[in-house]
């Protein structure tokens, strides 16, 4: 029996850059949107009033994803009571900082593996049985340059975004011939993000932006459209990986930024809530 609710977009890491103005985007495009945070319940209702406002429909949770269950209760809880999630998206970030070896504590790195790459595990555990039911579905997984290159200072962030793109790929192998598109966006650059970047930078984060110059800095409206060109792609022709990054900015391929990473501002890409 078909579903005839309205498909739903969960955006799990919903602050107000990459996770808010995807949800927007998706509501724009007929989704209702159910946004996802750790905190700031009056950060997240301003999100949601803001596509209400739009026409959209949209709502909200606050959600702590290192705890266990939650995920899993959240995604169920949606099923139940608003519609089938038909695209999701893991857009917590696990980025502690430029830290060194002896100043990164276990349970500190232990929570970037949490946030970082077993909250993607569970989320898909959670979501993918009813997407494969359904035959169709998509899994979004905001990244960063950490998970393609390791910096001194990122030991922690590394090792969960480079454990992210892997699972990505595995999930993408076992998946992609049932149905389920899963696509791992590595965002290489600022992302003109208050609550993320701009919590991590403070007091420099406008001038970050001003020495970074027109276009300098991604901004997560425009990305948000590359978010809903994945989702809508014909399963003929489906893109597994994406990376994005200002005009100025040179590839993380060729790049080489010495280990501060504040002043180079890479490695705090795949922003999530506050």
């Amino acid at each position: 029996m078909t579903d005839k609710r309205k498909p739903v977009f969960l955006v799990i890491g919903a602050g107000a850059g990459i996770g808010g103005h995807a949800a927007a985007r998706f509501a724009a495009g007929g989704y209702h949107a159910v946004l996802a945070r750790r905190s700031d319940e009056d950060g997240l209702a301003r999100l949601v009033g803001e596509i209400d406002a739009a026409g959209g429909s949209a709502s909200g949770t606050l959600l702590n994803a290192a705890e266990d269950g939650t995920i899993e209760e959240l995604v169920e809880r949606v099923e139940r009571d608003i519609g089938p999630i038909e695209v999701a998206l893991y857009n917590l970030g696990a980025q502690i900082g430029n830290r060194t070896l002896h100043d990164t504590p276990h349970r500190t790195f232990e929570l970037g593996w949490r946030l970082g790459c077993y909250g993607v595990f569970r989320l898909a555990h959670a979501a993918f049985s009813a997407m494969v039911e359904r035959g169709k579905g998509s899994l979004l997984v905001t990244s960063a340059t950490s998970a393609v290159r390791g910096n001194a200072g990122q030991h922690s962030h590394a090792a969960a975004m480079g454990g992210r793109r892997m699972l990505c790929q595995t999930l993408n192998a076992e998946f992609g011939p049932q149905g389920i598109h899963v696509a791992h966006i590595v965002v290489d650059g600022a992302v003109d993000a208050p609550d993320t970047l701009g919590k991590l930078l403070g007091d420099k984060f406008e001038p970050f932006k001003a020495a970074k110059g027109e276009d300098g800095v991604i901004d997560p409206g425009a990305l948000a459209e590359t978010y809903w060109h994945l989702a809508q792609q014909p399963r003929n022709c489906w893109t597994h990986e994406v990376d994005a990054r200002p005009w100025t900015d040179v590839a993380w391929w060729n790049d080489n930024p010495a280990p501060e990473i504040n002043s180079a501002g890479k490695g705090f890409a795949g922003p999530g809530s506050k």
